[in-house]
């Protein structure tokens, strides 16, 4: 972490103004940084017009290589004008910085989505893929050769549309068969005919798309190892391995690109003319939550039903006690909580464990190394707004002595875990529907057309909304998207628990969100291996634990980590106990069923709860 005095030295003024265009600009949110730049959102204050500030120190460009460097960047940056270009609007400086105005890509780069994702569907990989070869092809043509491609420096705006960015190691062919000497690159994406200095050209951008290509489809680049020594051999040999899973026709794509000879390389533009792109139509759009899920890309639509009636709305339980002494016991002694009320919509589910497990194991290493404890909260400049969860839990309902735990997504979706262990799911645009019954099968319907026997699920949903449109608070800034397609795919509530110091919640998307007592809450991100701190204003900080182990935290938000850990290890304890049957069983006279007392296993779906005798009602599959 940064001394005081060099924050001082280094501060980003709040206002910039530009002489040349005789513009100003109000400097926003922290959006990111990376090896020589910090990055703010930044307002036009005459137009109110959002933009990336794209800010450098000059202390950084002392060295004659990096002046030029960023004097290239610019030049070449600003000649260029293509939608999967990102959009140059500007340049300026003072005595201290240099700014370079961009268009601003909210949803990121592609490196998020990645992490988030790992392996995409072959729909989704198309759509991407065609933008980014038609922005390469337009910088061939343009005799701009990027040398840096990767899914780091692709950008995705609003509708995520592509943005190549980042040209920093952008050079401009000056003649015909011109052969760059340059070593330059990013190791999982770099061409074999850098790291050899055989000279290289316009075919390094092809290599690169194919690693970026297969890395899409895999969830891995193709030559990614331990060791960068090794990463290097494997490219020099191009030894890789195409898992037979992936079809031919994208399988033909990868490897026509990913060839040791340059010259056996297609131009960008004949990878138009693959099956791939060619034969198949190529999406036009996708939904923003494919950042965090996969598309569904079949739709089932069953009978209308007419408009419900009015009912009273919900009055049960719909937010956890705010009680001082809970805090206290929370914040001041034990970690141990006393486990409520918890609800699970999967017996079992591989990503669900996985994730659990993968997090415990992140936040035991981030406590093992014993960070150091900071009075107040790190610099903005050490948050990762990149790592920000896309998806959190706005509002919730537990109604689960009746109908079951619903909930409020922070893009208006509404969901219920209703207590047969089924879900059902609407979508901020207020029609579509999702059902996953206890084996999760997806159904998708309209709120107006579905199957009749879902009506009284139907109207429950809007019973829900109602109650918490009316009587709850939203936590979080709006994050509303209206998307009306049909191949969107919400992440919803896969399991809950409630303790006496905290509601935990465990999202279909990996992470898990904590509402504490105090108004306080925490979402943590194992795919992103990040922690997000929202505070009683609702004001995200998002750390990296890493950043966590190397800088330190506040003592408030250790805390809050150790209670999670100790929380997570537990249930993972639980969890494993109950699933060795150290039941008593009580057989009954039934033709199917089981009946089992004393039990309390919140995770297995076949359950069927008889409150009248406290039995649990299995089936017998």
């Amino acid at each position: 972490m940064s001394s005081k005095g060099d924050d001082k030295r280094t501060e980003i003024p709040k206002v910039l103004y530009d002489r040349s265009a005789d513009k100003t600009y109000k400097v926003m949110r922290f959006f990111g940084k990376g090896g020589f730049a910090k990055c703010y959102e930044i307002v036009d204050m005459a137009e109110n017009k959002v933009y990336a500030g794209k800010i450098v120190s000059k202390k950084l460009l002392m060295k004659k290589n990096h002046k030029e460097k960023m004097t290239q960047e610019i030049t070449i940056h600003r000649s260029l004008g293509h939608p999967n270009i990102v959009k140059f609007h500007g340049f300026f400086e003072d005595n201290h910085n240099l700014y370079i105005v961009l268009e601003l890509c909210k949803n990121r780069s592609m490196m998020e989505l990645h992490k988030r994702r790992k392996a995409l569907t072959q729909y989704e990989c198309r759509y991407y893929i065609h933008q980014i070869i038609q922005g390469v092809k337009y910088l061939h043509e343009n005799c701009i050769i990027h040398r840096d491609l990767k899914l780091g420096n692709i950008f995705l705006n609003d509708t995520l549309q592509v943005k190549i960015g980042d040209l920093g190691l952008a050079t401009r062919v000056e003649y015909e068969g011109q052969r760059k000497q340059t070593l330059c690159g990013t190791p999982n994406y770099i061409a074999p005919e850098i790291l050899t200095q055989k000279g290289h050209s316009y075919e390094v951008d092809i290599w690169s798309i194919g690693c970026i290509m297969y890395t899409l489809l895999v969830g891995q680049p193709p030559f990614e190892t331990r060791t960068l020594v090794d990463t290097y051999s494997k490219i020099k040999k191009c030894d890789y391995q195409m898992p037979n899973y992936i079809s031919k026709t994208a399988a033909d794509v990868v490897v026509s690109m990913l060839r040791l000879n340059p010259t056996d390389r297609p131009t960008i533009g004949q990878l138009l003319r693959f099956d791939f792109l060619d034969s198949v139509l190529v999406p036009k759009f996708l939904p923003t939550s494919c950042l965090t899920m996969s598309p569904r890309l079949e739709t089932e639509n069953t009978s209308a039903y007419e408009a419900d009636k009015q009912r009273k709305p919900l009055v049960e339980i719909n937010a956890l006690r705010n009680d001082d002494t809970y805090e206290s016991t929370f914040l001041k002694n034990t970690l141990q909580d006393t486990i409520t009320a918890s609800g699970s919509a999967y017996q079992y589910n591989e990503d669900y464990h996985s994730d659990i497990e993968s997090l415990t194991q992140q936040l035991t290493k981030l406590i093992e190394a014993k960070p150091l404890i900071l009075p107040g909260n790190l610099a903005d400049e050490n948050t990762d707004p990149a790592a920000q969860p896309l998806f959190w839990i706005s509002k919730w309902v537990d109604y689960t002595d009746k109908y079951g735990f619903g909930y409020q997504l922070c893009d208006d979706g509404i969901g219920i875990m209703f207590n047969d262990a089924t879900t059902l799911i609407l979508l901020p645009n207020g029609i579509n529907v999702h059902y996953i019954d206890k084996d999760e099968k997806e159904t998708y319907m309209t709120n107006k057309k579905y199957c009749g026997s879902l009506e009284k699920k139907i109207k429950l949903l809007s019973y829900f909304k109602r109650f918490m449109n009316q009587n709850l608070v939203k936590a979080g800034a709006n994050n509303i998207s209206l998307e009306g397609d049909q191949i969107s795919r919400m992440p919803h509530l896969r399991s809950w628990l409630r303790t006496k110091c905290a509601l935990i919640m465990q999202l279909t998307n990996g992470t898990t969100q904590i509402n504490f007592v105090d108004h306080i809450k925490i979402i943590l991100c194992p795919r992103m291996s990040a922690v997000t701190y929202m505070d009683h204003k609702n004001t995200f900080r998002t750390y990296l634990f890493a950043t966590i182990i190397k800088h330190g935290c506040s003592k408030d938000l250790h805390q809050r980590i150790r209670y999670a850990q100790n929380l997570l290890l537990s249930w993972i304890s639980s969890h494993a106990t109950a699933n060795q049957n150290h039941l008593h069983f009580i057989l009954q006279s039934s033709s199917s069923y089981l009946f089992l007392k004393y039990v309390n296993n919140p995770y297995d779906s076949n359950r069927k709860l008889d409150n009248n005798n406290n039995k649990v009602q299995y089936k017998v599959e």
